[in-house]
């Protein structure tokens, strides 16, 4: 049962944008955050009580890159399912890319995606739409349709814009509406056939490679674009080194980029792939040591401005089958948090900056509400366990997917609450459906 007043008592409340870590009292109200309080709260009649001591309480998550496979790849996942996998891993807030069946490309569909994320009533689905029509890179879609429709970003994520003309006109129409273009590096005849990462490991098993030029080189080219138009671009799934440094020297001159790092491109290398391990086959695909160790300097030193899990379900069929056949993707929303913390644990990244990149970073990105626990903010809160440890089981991931990587892994730190608009949507591995 949802209530009016929640007051979170005595945890240590992280909140980046406001330079506050502290313990705090946190009084929640009507949808929005009343009051951060050194000193005890009393709470409002009816109020409900959460003690908070010893955990760390955050505002509420933030994930620019997530797939809902809806419309048209239900058995995937669902709108629904993808929301109740994301309040269990601590997000409040996750951005629908338009990769379905058929793509997000028009005013209705965009409407469509909205109207399930609202039905589900858990956590804030903003969708994104699509670049060009049927994400086909021929046409571009009515982006002031798809704006008023309710889109915070365009994107062909799974694909790219291959043609430099489209891209440099896309940037254009783009740019009075206020839209940021959200990319999806490839140079698909570079990476052409590949089905991993250019490197020895590609070698031994005799796995057709991707070079991380594919990707390098249209960074480069969407920089040019970038500076020529002015628009605004967002990186999707950065992989490589060299696609760190360019993004780094970009915001040096001022250009109005950013990027977005996925956990499992800056936790595992291609590596995990040894014994044609189907759940380690992304795209971008994983990379060497030395582009992992790029991407946690890139996420420390402000060049990385979000964490995104480009939550990717499939079937069990699409993964149990031979690497080459198989899907592209992992499930990521319910192990985002843990493998952060990785960094933290490894003093690589600060938990400042870890929470971060989590929430005002993103919410930054794509101007989104929520990110911080200001007065009058959304009530998006995300309360965790930094201390307890666990092995991560994929039989029990709210996701209809089970397609990870990091199956039995151990980790330390667990979302236990999760509050979206004052409403507790998560708490203790339950999903509450109804608040």
């Amino acid at each position: 049962m949802s209530v009016q007043a929640l007051v979170i008592e005595g945890g240590r409340l992280i909140d980046p944008a406001n330079g506050i870590d502290g313990v705090r009292h946190l009084l929640l109200r009507d949808g929005v955050v009343e009051l951060a309080s050194e000193g005890p709260i009393v709470p409002p009649p009816g109020a409900r009580v959460i003690a908070a001591a010893g955990k760390w309480v955050l505002p509420g998550f933030i994930d620019l890159h997530v797939h809902l496979r809806e419309p048209g790849q239900e058995g995937k996942e669902t709108i629904a399912t993808g929301c109740r996998s994301a309040v269990a891993g601590g997000f409040t807030s996750i951005v629908a890319m338009p990769n379905t069946v058929p793509p997000i490309d028009t005013g209705l569909l965009v409407k469509f995606v909205a109207e399930r994320g609202r039905e589900a009533k858990l956590c804030r689905v903003y969708p994104s739409g699509a670049i060009t029509r049927g994400q086909k890179g021929e046409q571009l879609t009515d982006m002031a349709e798809l704006r008023d429709a309710g889109c915070v970003c365009l994107t062909d994520d799974g694909r790219p814009v291959m043609s430099s003309a489209l891209m440099r006109r896309a940037l254009q129409w783009a740019l009075p509406l206020g839209l940021p273009l959200m990319v999806h590096e490839e140079d698909m005849e570079l990476s052409a056939g590949g089905w991993m990462n250019e490197g020895p490991v590609a070698a031994r098993l005799g796995l057709l490679p991707i070079p991380a030029s594919a990707e390098v080189a249209m960074v480069a080219r969407d920089l040019v674009l970038a500076e020529d138009t002015g628009g605004r671009v967002h990186f999707a799934h950065v992989s490589c080194a060299a696609s760190v440094r360019l993004i780094r020297d970009a915001k040096r001159r001022g250009l109005r980029v950013t990027a977005e790092a996925a956990p499992h491109h800056f936790t595992l290398t291609d590596e995990a792939v040894e014994g044609w391990n189907t759940h380690a086959r992304m795209n971008p695909p994983l990379r060497a040591r030395e582009d992992v160790e790029a991407l946690c300097e890139g996420l420390a030193d402000g060049t990385i401005d979000a964490i995104a899990t480009d939550h990717a379900p499939h079937s069990v069929a699409d993964k149990a089958c031979e690497f080459d056949c198989s899907a592209n993707g992992i499930v990521g929303l319910e192990t985002a948090l843990p493998l952060t913390l990785e960094l933290v644990h490894a003093g690589r990244l600060s938990v400042r900056r870890a929470v971060e990149l989590l929430t005002v970073g993103p919410a930054r990105v794509l101007g989104l509400p929520g990110g911080e626990l200001s007065a009058g903010r959304p009530a998006d809160v995300t309360i965790v366990d930094p201390n307890e440890e666990w092995t991560i089981d994929a039989s029990r991931f709210y996701s209809k997917g089970r397609n990870s990587p990091f199956d039995g892994r151990r980790v330390k730190g667990r979302v236990q609450v999760t509050v979206v608009g004052g409403r507790v949507v998560f708490e203790n591995g339950d999903v509450k459906e109804n608040g």
